[in-house]
């Protein structure tokens, strides 16, 4: 597609009383006269083609040509006096007065000389895209007595409001637009179908709304040349994440024929995030990839008497994605390109809305249309929530609560995995105990309350993690609550969580976060679940202690690494057929576990850039990898998994370092291809040195080795070996973080599963902080870094004050309790002293 500016006149143009300007004319400060979308063409025209933006070429009327109707053919009176009855509130009022209002424009003819100016430079767009030149070189009345001939040049005809587009104001959708038109006589019915449009029913309630005036704000008509994307794809981007504001990543949807449908919302796109900082250092970031079900796509009607038609999409083509990977961070480079742009000529930061193209005939990339965001963009900063109960109730079950948060709900009881179909969002969970079997039901519920389990059990972790409250340890939960019954889960109250009767209201009171503390001690945050990170990087903290791969697997890759490896050998046919849908689209299955794996290490140390994330390899026990599909034919049965074969016993074990070898590829590829070198590898349960050396080898092989491109490898530090040979253990690596829920559970001999003896668990023990003073202090005479990753310091003060004491480097908390515990260690550092 050729996009040659038209040669500018020398002399100065009078714009202000032109009826049409080229989008080459004009730029960004031209909204009062060609609306924001055309504006916008013209300004990243200009400026940003020579950057490699492709934009398709066109000219606007302008809002004194609109005007000029509007005064020629004397029509304001009449639609004052249409507008005089308008009562917004009153649907038959608002679309009686729309009608009548469009009916008015309608039926009002475009004077003549308006007519020729939108025939004039629409000739010469043809001229410019292969149209006989001869036809151009007609005077414009020989050229309106052809009006009724179709030319080749086929143009979108766009609305563009005068107020449109601004940074407190979304205009975007109001009015038309029209596709595939072809000659002046088309092209003239829709630009006059578009200064209708200026008073559909939702312009006229929104800026009812918004205090626009009707009679201020006019019409500019964007006529551009066509991409043809009905031969290929087209889609939206943002280069904001629409749904947590987090500004770092670009996110592009694609879809199959023109863009209407994605616009509108017809169709489920593909969708990709990807990572601008890296991109722009010229790595390829793609954090994460999701293929939409594309069922239709919109292509040209030829000879069918409309201008666009929708047709089915083939399986085949919904199987595969709209635009390659390549073309994604193209796209995205161009998204950083354009917000860049606007953000040096606003002065702030400027998301953009985006909308794009591709030609199906050429294979070229077009930007399309590009606005402001206007709904993230305008959020207000991060506050503190604290949630009080407003009323009291009949207290039905009491237990350890977890979260500072309240919940309520109709109560789902589900005591068997296999049941969780019924399940509801917005209920609360209530069950006898949970695994990572229960995970893609637990992110969907209010609250959730068991009978077994403490502090530390799985349903705990994992109802910090989706910054829910849950109750552990109730005894008899099941029996006592009943499914429909609504009732209020209360983890606000202390260490005591309560399940009160009925939904009681309650308020939240949110505190700002403007001028944190800073604190010697670092800050750090749990974080599982990869769809979580961008939301949770708003919250004020020095990086991610922990980011467990068992939540990706079981949640995103939901099969046994090696009956990836070895598909074609699996016997079970359903378990068969249910990988060969998860992997679809994947000739080899075990690339389906290394992208899932990268996607969402990627995507949370996007997140926390450039602080540090510290990602825990795989830490499943034998029984629970033997519940993921494929898995029951690779495990063996223990007795007792939770000291058996699990961590770094596993990952130089012939029978399953292949496997761990696929967690490496995928934290090589975050580190290498996506430029996020803030990974940091953890080693869990390694018992003795020479199985951290055994396992640094398996790494070496796959392209991990400490030290090349700044890597570092951490060791959890949660069996009694960890800290009485931590002296050898400082030689292999280059920092630990202090497991505490295994390290209790291993010095004291209990299961923290067991509600029977969970009573007995407690970090404050003094066998258990004898040991965790004993590793500090080993570790920093080794000048290694030391964490701990466990609940203790955010439930416990004194044991925060104990470890600030001790001088950890750091304390990584589950989102919940990353604000109220960087307070407290803030005030708790100042009474000791301790320098910044």
């Amino acid at each position: 597609m050729v996009n040659t500016a038209p040669e500018k006149s020398n002399t100065d143009i009078d714009h202000e009383n032109k009826f049409v300007l080229w989008f080459e004319e004009v730029g960004i400060e031209d909204v009062p006269m060609v609306g924001g979308k055309n504006a916008s063409l013209g300004e990243m025209i200009q400026q940003l083609t020579a950057k490699g933006v492709n934009v398709p070429t066109g000219f606007a009327t302008t809002a004194y040509a609109y005007r000029y109707f509007v005064e020629k053919a004397g029509i304001e009176s009449g639609l004052r006096k249409i507008f005089a009855d308008l009562d917004v509130d009153n649907l038959v009022s608002l679309q009686s007065v729309g009608k009548q209002a469009r009916a008015l424009v309608l039926n009002t003819p475009f004077p003549k000389e308006l007519e020729l100016a939108i025939a004039n430079a629409y000739f010469k767009l043809c001229q410019r895209y292969g149209a006989d030149p001869a036809l151009c070189e007609k005077t414009e009345e020989e050229q309106m007595r052809l009006r009724d001939c179709v030319y080749d040049t086929d143009v979108a005809v766009r609305s563009s409001a005068t107020a449109e587009d601004l940074p407190d104001a979304s205009f975007a959708g109001q009015q038309e637009t029209y596709l595939n038109v072809h000659g002046v006589k088309d092209v003239l019915e829709s630009c006059h179908k578009c200064f209708a449009s200026i008073f559909t029913d939702r312009a006229i309630s929104y800026r009812t709304t918004n205090k626009f005036d009707h009679f201020e704000v006019a019409l500019s008509v964007g006529v551009q040349k066509m991409v043809r994307s009905d031969l290929a794809s087209s889609g939206v981007m943002f280069s904001i994440d629409t749904e947590t504001g987090f500004k770092d990543a670009a996110f592009v949807t694609a879809a199959y024929g023109l863009g209407e449908n994605v616009v509108q919302g017809a169709v489920n796109p593909d969708e990709f995030f990807v990572f601008k900082p890296t991109l722009k250092q010229g790595f390829k970031p793609i954090l994460s990839k999701r293929l939409g079900s594309k069922e239709i796509k919109m292509v040209y009607d030829l000879g069918g008497g409309k201008k666009v038609k929708n047709v089915p999409v083939s399986e085949a083509k919904r199987q595969q994605y709209a635009i390659s990977d390549e073309e994604a961070l193209l796209l995205a480079k161009w998204a950083c390109i354009i917000e860049d742009h606007y953000s040096e000529k606003r002065g702030q930061l400027t998301p953009m809305d985006i909308e794009w193209a591709k030609d199906g005939q050429t294979g070229e990339l077009f930007i399309v249309q590009a606005r402001p965001e206007t709904v993230q963009s305008r959020k207000s900063g991060n506050v503190l929530k604290d949630y009080k109960l407003l009323g009291d109730g009949k207290v039905l079950v009491r237990g350890r609560a977890v979260g500072e948060m309240i919940g309520q709900g109709l109560a789902r009881v589900i005591l068997d995995v296999h049941e969780i179909g019924q399940f509801k969002e917005g209920e609360v969970l209530v069950t006898n105990k949970t695994d990572p079997d229960w995970e893609p039901i637990m992110k969907k519920a209010s609250a959730i309350v068991t009978n077994q389990g403490g502090r530390t059990c799985h349903a705990a972790i994992i109802a910090r993690e989706m910054g829910i409250p849950a109750i552990v340890g109730c005894g008899n939960a099941t029996g006592i609550l009943k499914t429909g019954q609504d009732i209020t889960v209360s983890c606000s109250e202390g260490e005591e969580g309560r399940v009160y009767e009925d939904l009681i209201p309650f308020d939240i009171i949110e505190t700002p976060l403007d001028n944190l503390p800073t604190t010697r001690t670092q800050i750090l945050m749990n974080v599982g679940n990869p769809e979580e990170a961008f939301k949770l990087a708003s919250i004020p903290c020095n990086g991610v202690g922990l980011a467990r791969l068992e939540f990706i697997i079981a949640n995103h890759i939901k099969a046994h690494p090696l009956a990836l490896m070895n598909f074609e050998q699996l016997k079970d046919e359903r378990v068969k057929g249910e990988i060969a849908h998860l992997t679809r689209g994947y000739d080899h299955k075990a690339d389906f576990f290394v992208d899932k794996v990268a996607q969402g290490v990627g995507a949370i140390a996007a997140a926390f850039y450039p602080n540090p994330v510290v990602v825990r390899m795989s830490d499943f026990k034998s029984n629970e990898y033997a519940n993921l599909l494929g898995g029951a034919d690779f495990e063996p049965h223990e007795e007792n998994p939770m000291i058996g074969w699990r961590g770094a016993s596993r990952y130089y074990d012939e029978k399953y370092r292949d496997a761990y070898g696929l967690e490496c590829k995928a934290l090589k590829r975050v580190r290498d291809e996506m430029g996020l070198t803030n990974v940091i590898p953890m080693i869990p349960f390694c018992r003795t040195p020479y199985e951290g050396r055994k396992v640094l080898a398996e790494m070496e092989k796959h392209g991990l080795k400490r030290g090349e491109n700044g890597l570092q490898v951490y060791v959890m530090c949660e069996i009694p070996s960890n800290v009485i040979l931590a002296d050898q253990f400082s030689e292999i690596f280059d920092g630990f973080s202090i497991g505490s829920n295994d390290l209790t559970q291993l010095t004291l001999g209990l299961d923290r599963d067991s509600s029977l003896v969970a009573h007995i668990f407690d970090e404050r023990n003094q066998a258990v902080k004898d040991m965790v003073r004993m590793v500090i202090e080993k570790a920093h005479q080794n000048n290694r870094k030391i964490g701990i990753c466990g609940q203790a310091p955010s439930d416990y003060p004194e044991f925060a004050r104990f470890l600030v004491e001790l001088g950890i480097d750091s304390i990584s908390l589950n989102p919940d309790s990353v604000l109220k515990t960087l307070l407290d260690i803030a005030k708790l550092e100042e009474k000791l002293g301790v320098d910044q």
